[in-house]
Order: C-alpha cells, then sequence, then structure tokens
C-alpha cells in the first residue's frame, strides 16, 4: 500500500506552485500558442493552487502541435522569446506521428540538464566514472542532452556515433568504461556482437547500464536478461521525451519503477477516456507541465505514456515503469495488447535472439502473428510450441508462432521497431 502524502510532498507542491507561476509570467503575453488557450480559461500568474491550474488549463495535445507548426513554419507560435535567443533544435523520432521541431535557450537547456544529472546521481553516478553513449549522434534530444550532462558532471565520455558494434566494444573493454547509455535493446544486441566476436564481457568495468527510448528497463525479465548478458553491471531505467526533457528515473528504493522528476514537472495521471485524475494503483496517462523548460514550455501536455501513480513519503513514482502507450495498444479478439506484454512473455527465453510481430488488418477483426529467431542449435518446433502455449496462458490468445534462419531479423541501435501492420 502506498504511503500517505508527507509534509515533505507539500512542500514539493508548494515549490511546484511558485515554479509555475514563474512559468506562465514567462509564457504570457509573449507565447502567442498558450496566450490565447490561457486567457480563455482565466488563468494568470495569480493562479491559487496546481488543482485549480488542473481544473481549469485545458490539454495540450500532440496534434495540436503539429498543426501549429504547419500552420507556421517551422517552428510554430510555441515560442516565449524572440528566435534569435535560441540557440538548440532537435526534433521527436516521428515514431508515432509527425516530427516536432523544439528548440531551447541556453536556460532552457540547462534546465534539463541538471534534470539529467539528477537521472545519473540516482544511479550512482560520479565523476569518477566513464562513459560511453552507444548511439548515433542525430536530431533526437536524449542523446546531447546525456552526454553534455555527464561531462558537466566530470565524467570521461567517449561518443560512440558513426562506429560499428564491436568497435564500441573494443572502446569499452579499452578505456574501462564504467556507464553505457543505450536502448534495452543495443544493450543486448552489444552483447550479442561480444559472443560472435568472442569477447569476453565479464573482464569489462562495466557498474552501470542506464537505459531509455523503449519499454525493457522497468521489464523483470529483460532487466535479468542484459543483467545476465553483463555479469559486473546493473540496469537503470530512466524516461524522457524530446518535448519536455528527462521525466523520469528509476526509484532507487526498489527497482522496475520510475521516480517523477519533481523539481521539472508537474505530473497527473488521468483517466484517458474521463480526464479525471486516478487514485494510487489506478492506470493512466501521464500528463506533464514543465516547470523549467521556459523557452518553448508546455501545460498539461498529454504524452500518451501509461503508468500507475503511487505516492511514497516525498516521492511520485510509477509502478512498472511506463506501462505501454495509449497510441501502441491493439485489440486482438477482445482483448488489450500493449508491446511491453510481448517483452515480459518473450525475455525469459533465453533461446530467442529476436523477434517481430505481425499484425494483419486485412479483415475487419485484426490478428497477430509472431515470428523469432532463435539462437544456432536450439530445438525450433519446441521453441515455439512453448511460446505460444506461454502466450495463450498469460494473453487467452492463440498466436501463431513462425521460426526465422538466424541473422534474419533486423537488429536496432535507436528504439526498436518489432511490431509492424501488414
Amino acid at each position: 500500500m502506498a504511503d500517505a502524502p508527507s509534509t515533505g510532498r507539500e512542500t514539493i507542491r508548494s515549490r511546484q506552485l511558485e515554479q509555475l507561476r514563474n512559468l506562465i509570467r514567462a509564457v504570457r503575453p509573449a507565447n502567442a500558442f498558450y496566450e490565447n488557450k490561457l486567457n480563455a480559461a482565466g488563468i494568470d500568474d495569480s493562479i491559487a493552487s496546481l488543482d485549480d491550474f488542473a481544473e481549469r488549463c485545458p490539454f495540450t495535445t500532440k496534434d495540436e502541435l503539429v498543426a501549429d507548426q504547419t500552420a507556421h513554419a517551422p517552428y510554430g507560435t510555441n515560442l516565449s522569446f524572440p528566435l534569435d535567443q535560441y540557440n538548440r533544435i532537435h526534433q521527436t523520432s516521428g515514431t508515432t506521428g509527425q516530427p516536432l521541431r523544439w528548440l531551447d535557450t541556453p536556460e532552457s537547456w540547462q534546465s534539463m540538464l541538471e534534470s539529467w544529472q539528477t537521472v545519473y546521481r540516482a544511479a550512482g553516478v560520479s565523476p569518477t566514472d566513464r562513459a560511453l553513449f552507444a548511439f548515433s549522434f542525430g536530431p533526437f534530444i536524449g542523446f546531447w542532452m546525456a552526454y553534455e550532462a555527464a561531462t558537466q558532471m566530470g565524467c570521461l565520455c567517449f561518443p560512440g556515433g558513426g562506429l560499428t558494434s564491436a568497435t564500441r566494444l573494443r572502446i569499452l573493454l579499452e578505456n574501462e568504461v564504467t556507464l553505457l547509455c543505450c536502448t534495452p535493446t543495443y544493450a543486448l544486441r552489444l552483447a550479442e556482437v561480444a559472443k560472435l566476436e568472442d569477447i569476453d564481457l565479464s573482464r569489462a568495468r562495466l557498474k552501470t547500464i542506464i537505459v531509455a527510448g523503449e519499454p525493457g528497463g522497468s521489464i523483470p525479465a529483460t532487466r535479468e536478461r542484459i543483467e545476465n548478458a553483463w555479469p559486473n553491471a546493473k540496469v537503470f531505467d530512466h524516461h524522457g521525451m524530446t518535448e519536455v526533457g528527462p521525466v523520469t528515473h528509476e526509484w532507487p528504493h526498489e527497482k522496475n519503477n520510475l521516480q517523477i522528476i519533481d523539481a521539472a514537472y508537474f505530473a497527473e495521471i488521468v483517466h484517458p477516456e474521463t480526464n479525471q485524475p486516478v487514485a494510487d494503483g489506478e492506470e493512466g496517462e501521464l500528463i506533464l507541465t514543465t516547470l523549467t523548460r521556459t523557452a518553448m514550455p508546455l501545460l498539461r501536455y498529454r504524452t500518451g505514456d501509461l503508468g500507475r501513480p503511487e505516492t511514497h513519503g516525498d516521492a511520485l513514482i510509477l509502478r512498472g515503469g511506463i506501462l505501454g502507450r495509449a497510441d501502441d495498444m491493439v485489440i486482438i479478439r477482445g482483448v488489450n495488447i500493449y508491446p511491453s506484454a510481448f517483452e515480459h512473455i518473450l525475455r525469459p527465453f533465453e533461446a530467442i535472439a529476436e523477434y517481430q510481430v505481425i499484425i494483419s488488418k486485412k479483415t475487419e477483426m485484426a490478428e497477430l502473428r509472431l515470428r523469432i529467431e532463435p539462437h544456432p542449435d536450439t530445438d525450433s518446433k519446441a521453441l515455439a510450441e512453448q511460446i505460444i502455449e506461454t502466450i495463450r496462458t498469460q494473453l487467452n490468445l492463440r498466436v501463431p508462432v513462425e521460426t526465422v534462419p538466424p541473422k534474419s531479423l533486423p537488429r536496432f541501435e535507436l528504439k526498436a521497431k518489432r511490431w509492424i501492420n501488414e
């Protein structure tokens, strides 16, 4: 059972209210996108409480932001300062629709670096750590922010862009890297390449693997598989978004749960259909107001991320991490399924090298089928039968399973795209 809210929690909310008032002062009337919305709702910097704000302020949706950037290309009207004050631009991955461009001033950027440093400190990272960032640096915000935040902390940082997996492994070993930042999928991919290259990962000095970008870090079976592959390292989960920045880090008191970074966000969790706040332990959609990223802010942003909130002392946590995304859910014969469900089911099978889920909508009723790539020397038929039975038991569905040859399914460095519409 969740602990009762403490006076510490009340202190946090009092500070957030003052941050919110400062944010509204920066937004009105300079920010054209929010000026009309806030004016219509009668909201100014005298807002009485967070509850009052949540009751009166309308949601912000991604569709609104896309429409604004389309109508007022290229950056839209959600800018609180003149354009010449901005010095950073990034964009979303576009995995759930049209990409959004996001701009920052030096001050807003620094506020997010401080949130990333909160993640690092919670993970036990110190200036003596040596960090490898195992991804290609592109327009996505997390890469640059994680790297720069670590350099500010005094870590020795290795940018891993434009390199093969084997080269990254050599850098990790030769430089005695202690911190690895990547997706859960890529942590497993590096371990797979290590086997192919006959690299003994027990020789690595790696202590911590900070993962983000997809389900896995808070899924016990995925976490266990990564930690088995990297025998000296522990997984630490985190999640964020280009539009808002780093949002959570693993709750230090219990793994597989995420803690909201209260210093940077006013977070609400609401029922996706009624828009009413959910009780502790009930599933809802995460709504975020950025309290420190004033240059291109978001007020009551519908993230689409689903979680179960609990209050423990001063901490607001999401039990089990991010459970899925509202727009990722598929209904198969009356059963609601999120991609994370297959992570839970399939990761305990160590014989599976990779998998792919095919969604077929050729008839009125959607269907699923599963492709698995077993490791060599696996009894593929027996494995497929085991998986069919496990899915039937856990989801009450019969899903056809097809085995494919080694190395035939795609590997991923960034967010994995395992769910394919046919």
